[in-house]
């Protein structure tokens, strides 16, 4: 519901300017928030995990606080600025509790082509500041005149169709373990596409998960033969090792020839254990996690006139990888795994991040999960096919190839210097009227 995100914080600004504990209140906004909207973390690795990760994240709101000595009018940079630190730090950060990515369905979605998920965010604290200023019986219009960016017409140019079936093939059962019936989920996978191209074999690219193929498909004679079997080239989530590196993979996979995507921006805790000892210590689990080994750039699978920029889960949270992808590439597929996380919100949070991204760089996008939700997103953030969690399921779906740039690919970096300029401004201009 993109509403209750403006209104929530708008009550909080009115909230910091009364309290006595700024920044007290502001770490229990925050745990709150954080407690419930990532409560899919401890699906099957218990409670501790969980309650560090909300009470880390909610002692980054506490600068929030400021704004009760300096003027509630600085709340939103200071907001946004904290959204900016949370998504580099600690572990290369963890932005999934960005505001802009609760604004998909939200009137004003589109901002997010011209000054990024920042600028969308920026937005929606702007509006906050208004309603605060409304609360306080007074008519503060002037934060919300970036909405007058709506009026730039956004342009698309399409260079033709790819036709893809998308497989979700499901594991035997969802859990921490899923790894360990590795054959069984790329069999699965093999079956549904298989019974796919019984209806359809018409189709340019076949696109499968991360995880799919987590049996090293580069030293197991069986996996390969069968990949090389089908009759249209697969992009592939697969584990492989480079020497002694194990690497999270994306494999454009032809019978005469492969190219690899080696993951960039790897999920700490997940993928590999900072801090180890210490970590060892709170969860049993992390001494089971062996570390992955991260890729160090970017790549683009080209079929026929299709330039395809994988992304592979956790990395849909960082701007720089997303930037680059979208520049190069002409469409966009994001390969996760929601096993991990049993039936919880987790893989629809993911789908909302997806269709702003999908916003942001003027791309359709596809989607393709294990368990689901895997689904066709277009340019405008619109969802036009989707699957249910955790059911053997594939789509096809004829996408568009974009190859304009929107107006914030356009401006790079200078897009969050605006919307920082911008609330600065509000924030200097504000403090007669709302403090």
């Amino acid at each position: 519901m993109w509403w209750l995100a403006p209104l929530a914080i708008g009550v909080h600004i009115f909230c910091i300017k009364q309290s006595t504990r700024p920044f007290l209140n502001s770490f229990l906004f925050a745990l709150v928030f954080n407690a419930i909207a990532l409560h899919w973390t401890s699906t099957f690795v218990g409670a501790i995990p969980w309650a560090i990760l909300a009470i880390g994240q909610a002692v980054l709101f506490m600068p929030l606080g400021f704004a009760n000595k300096y003027g509630v009018a600085l709340y939103p940079v200071i907001f946004l600025l904290l959204e900016q630190v949370r998504g580099n730090f600690p572990f290369s950060g963890f932005g999934w509790m960005r505001i802009a990515y609760s604004q998909a369905d939200a009137p004003y979605s589109s901002i997010a082509a011209i000054g990024g998920a920042v600028g969308l965010s920026a937005l929606v604290l702007c509006i906050s500041l208004t309603l605060f200023a409304l609360l306080n019986a007074r008519l503060h219009v002037f934060p919300l005149l970036p909405l007058i960016l709506l009026l730039i017409p956004i342009h698309t140019n399409s260079i033709g169709t790819v036709k893809v079936l998308m497989v979700q093939g499901d594991v035997p059962a969802l859990g921490l373990d899923f790894n360990s019936r590795a054959k069984a989920v790329f069999l699965n996978h093999v079956n549904e596409t298989k019974k796919a191209l019984a209806k359809d074999g018409n189709v340019d690219f076949i696109l499968w998960p991360e995880n799919a193929v987590d049996v090293d498909p580069f030293t197991n004679n069986d996996v390969k033969e069968t990949l090389n079997s089908f009759p249209a080239p697969l992009i592939i989530g697969a584990v492989s090792r480079e020497g002694e590196n194990l690497q999270n993979v994306s494999i454009i996979w032809e019978k005469t020839s492969q190219e690899i995507y080696v993951k960039q921006h790897l999920t700490p805790f997940g993928e590999y254990i900072p801090l180890r000892s210490l970590a060892s210590k709170i969860s049993p689990l992390a001494a089971s996690v062996e570390d992955f080994t991260p890729g160090s750039s970017s790549k683009i699978f080209a079929i026929g006139s299709a330039k395809i920029a994988p992304i592979i889960c956790f990395e849909l949270i960082d701007d720089s990888i997303l930037s680059t992808a979208a520049r190069a590439s002409n469409l966009i597929v994001v390969q996760t795994n929601s096993a991990t996380f049993g039936f919880s919100p987790e893989s629809a949070q993911q789908l909302e991040i997806s269709r702003i991204r999908a916003i942001e760089h003027g791309r359709n996008l596809l989607s393709v999960s294990t368990t689901g939700i895997s689904a066709v997103i277009d340019s405008t953030g619109e969802i036009t096919s989707r699957t249910q969690i955790h059911v053997p399921a594939h789509i096809f779906a004829s996408v568009q190839l974009l190859d304009s740039q929107s107006p914030r690919d356009r401006a790079g970096h200078w897009a969050t210097v605006a919307a920082c300029i911008w609330l600065l401004i509000v924030g200097r201009a504000g403090r007669k009227v709302v403090t």
